[in-house]
């Protein structure tokens, strides 16, 4: 990949099926040069394998379900203002709104009946947030709890996200106008993912609504009671809990979905022990919670998956009928698609170097959005163990010969651990057979995954004449608890030797030169390219990006900082030399690689004073440096920010690897 390929990735996102399955409803995501936002429709997706026909043409539509009758989508359009409910005939037609919201809304959800919808908004205090109003003239904010903002967000205690109902307007007329909608919750911590029980007497959602929920990572699964008429006082809907951290649940409930036999409902929720905050390594898994007759929990949550070896991705969770639903499970790369009963025993649907984001079954028909190595993200109709490829959202960057495959790599550690990752080398009709200048990229987490999907990073570099590795070190997700929490009050220890493993191993090719190599990583990976350098002198430069890099200022700074650093490293107070045996910052003397900083102005879960400090650390003490800052994003600009702030930061990359590696072409001379 170019830089400018950028603008040819299509992300497709969940989709929701029409009632007999005959189609499947998808929102796809791109890239606008021209507006530097992201744009994209509604596309209607046969599951015969037809051509897909385009639903809307909105700025960026999104987030659809059907109704019960399959006659109309609601979806979410943003645009110029707050992103809304809309609502279109499946057949095709106008859209019009039905909410306005004064700082938007989302999570849409028909109700069994199909004459109301679920959705949730934030609601601002009054006298903040006003539109076309001046923030700095806004009176002070008084924080009371450790939990008060988030990145990509800001300030979250003054505008909670509540759970709201709206009613199906009629439409027969030529015109629509907006109802009111109807606040059912008025929660102080924000109510998410809601779905109908299959009476629509209620709606189950997860909230933080125990008297511990400032101090820990807690989350409960509650029922909303939905009144019959929308009227009287707002805000008061009666909420039960379905788990209750209260009374001892220590679960951390990420999604929950009612059986449409009402005998229960499944959760995907992790365990976080019990001071709330064991969130290291903590597997999400599948539950299950049995109803009484009257819909309330009979007993407490049953873990069906292994809490040791399955973790589940926590936004798939589909009903298939019976007693079995679709997860996602990652393995070592891999997103797959199983499905699982009360059993807990997972049968693969989609399998191999697939990496699973979405799911949805009706009408006897299961759909997934999957990508592969090839392909940033399809639709796909699984059949058995077999798919249907419904899409090719990835066609146009593939005609541009620039996608190469990565090659599976495995290395052992110094302690005999298996290290699993990739090696992508450049084109040799361009390069030539190498030796190539050679790149370890290290990602973020550390409990994440680097996967099968096409990666921009790893295409661009490799575009550029790079050799480039990555993997999966211990502390990694996709190979179960054991191997996340290895680096539990160990970071820079076992990891680092991972990550040389890895390389040392890939430099062993011909194609890699063990003389020209640098490293470079985002968030944690920008603490382990960081603590590398501390380490060792063999990298001929490195790029520290958006760095967790002194734990002691992070506690205070982050919007996790309260909890992070404190488990996973230990507590700066009482525990400082094992502290300061992690931290890079204390090390940074030891630095002579020269290192391009690169952070976000707004990035709150690394805060951009980690970076700043950083570059002033190694410019004081004459380490060849530089500080690329961009405005306006936060921590997640490699993936989401601006499509022009993305390009440009591929720019400043390759500009600072051809400074240090430089590439010329096979044949070319001086």
């Amino acid at each position: 990949m170019l830089p400018d390929d950028v603008f040819l990735l299509r992300a497709p996102g969940a989709p929701a099926l029409l009632p007999d399955g005959s189609a499947a409803i998808v929102a796809v995501s791109r890239p606008d040069r021209d507006s530097d936002q992201y744009r994209g429709g509604l596309w209607i997706v046969p599951t015969d394998g037809s051509a897909p026909r385009q639903l809307t043409r909105g700025h960026s539509d999104s987030e659809p379900d059907v109704s019960p009758d399959g006659r109309w989508v609601v979806f979410v359009r943003g645009g110029s203002g707050k992103p809304q409910l809309h609502l279109v005939e499946a057949a095709g037609g106008e859209p019009f709104a039905i909410t306005a919201e004064p700082l938007g809304a989302g999570q849409p959800r028909f109700s069994p009946d199909g004459r109301r919808i679920a959705f949730v908004a934030r609601v601002p205090q009054e006298g903040r947030y006003v539109p076309d109003g001046d923030p700095a003239a806004e009176r002070p904010r008084l924080i009371t709890e450790l939990r008060h903002r988030a990145d990509g967000i800001g300030f979250v205690r003054d505008r909670t996200r509540q759970l709201f109902v709206v009613e199906v307007p009629d439409a027969t007329g030529d015109a629509v106008a907006v109802p009111s909608s109807f606040r059912l919750t008025d929660a102080d911590s924000d109510v998410d993912a809601p779905r109908w029980f299959t009476d629509g007497r209620s709606i189950a959602a997860v909230l933080a609504r125990h008297a511990a929920r400032e101090d820990d990572l807690r989350r409960d699964a509650v029922a909303v009671v939905v009144p019959d008429e929308l009227v009287g006082e707002q805000g008061t809907a009666t909420i039960t809990p379905l788990t209750d951290a209260d009374a001892g649940s220590s679960l951390s409930v990420s999604r929950v979905l009612p059986a449409a036999d009402g005998r229960r409902v499944w959760l995907l929720a992790d365990d976080a022990g019990e001071s709330g905050r064991d969130f290291i390594a903590a597997l999400t898994g599948l539950f299950e919670v049995p109803l009484d007759e009257a819909g309330a929990a009979a007993g407490p949550a049953r873990r069906l998956t292994d809490p040791d070896e399955v973790d589940l991705d926590p936004a798939v969770l589909v009903e298939l009928g019976g007693d079995e639903v679709a997860v996602a499970p990652l393995r070592s790369g891999a997103v797959h698609l199983c499905r699982v009963g009360a059993d807990g025993v997972l049968h693969d649907l989609l399998g191999g170097a697939v990496v699973v984001s979405a799911a949805a079954f009706s009408g006897g028909v299961l759909v997934a959005v999957r990508a592969t190595p090839s392909s940033a993200g399809d639709v796909v109709a699984v059949h058995g163990d077999d798919e249907r490829v419904l899409t090719d959202l990835s066609a146009e960057l593939r005609a541009t010969g620039r996608v190469r495959v990565p090659e599976p790599l495995v290395a052992h550690a110094p302690d005999g651990y298996r290290v699993e990752g990739w090696l992508t080398t450049p084109d040799p009709e361009r390069y030539g057979a190498g030796p190539h200048p050679t790149i370890l990229t290290i990602h973020g987490g550390p409990f994440a995954q680097y996967t099968h999907a096409v990666f921009d990073e790893v295409q661009v570099l490799v575009e550029a004449g790079y050799a480039v590795v990555h993997g999966n070190p211990r502390g990694s997700s996709g190979r179960g608890r054991a191997h996340g929490r290895a680096i539990r009050r160990g970071f820079g220890t076992v990891d680092t030797d991972d990550v040389l493993a890895l390389l040392d191993q890939a430099l062993a090719d011909d194609r890699t030169d063990a003389e020209r190599t640098g490293v470079m990583g985002g968030s944690y990976g920008g603490y382990m390219t960081a603590w590398l350098t501390t380490r060792t002198d063999r990298f001929r430069a490195a790029i520290v990006e958006r760095g967790f890099l002194d734990p002691v200022s992070f506690v205070g700074s982050s919007d996790i900082g309260w909890f992070f650093g404190l488990e996973y490293l230990g507590e700066p107070e009482t525990e400082a030399d094992l502290v300061a045996g992690q931290s890079p910052m204390a090390h940074v003397a030891s630095v002579r690689t020269p290192t391009f900083v690169i952070h976000s102005e707004q990035d709150w879960r690394c805060p951009v004073e980690q970076g700043q400090r950083w570059f002033v650390e190694l410019k004081r003490r004459g380490v060849p440096t530089e500080l690329l800052l961009f405005p306006g994003e936060g921590h997640e600009l490699t993936r989401s920010g601006r499509p022009a702030h993305r390009v440009e930061r591929f720019e400043h990359v390759l500009r600072w690897w051809q400074r240090w590696l430089p590439v010329e072409p096979a044949g070319a001379t001086v």
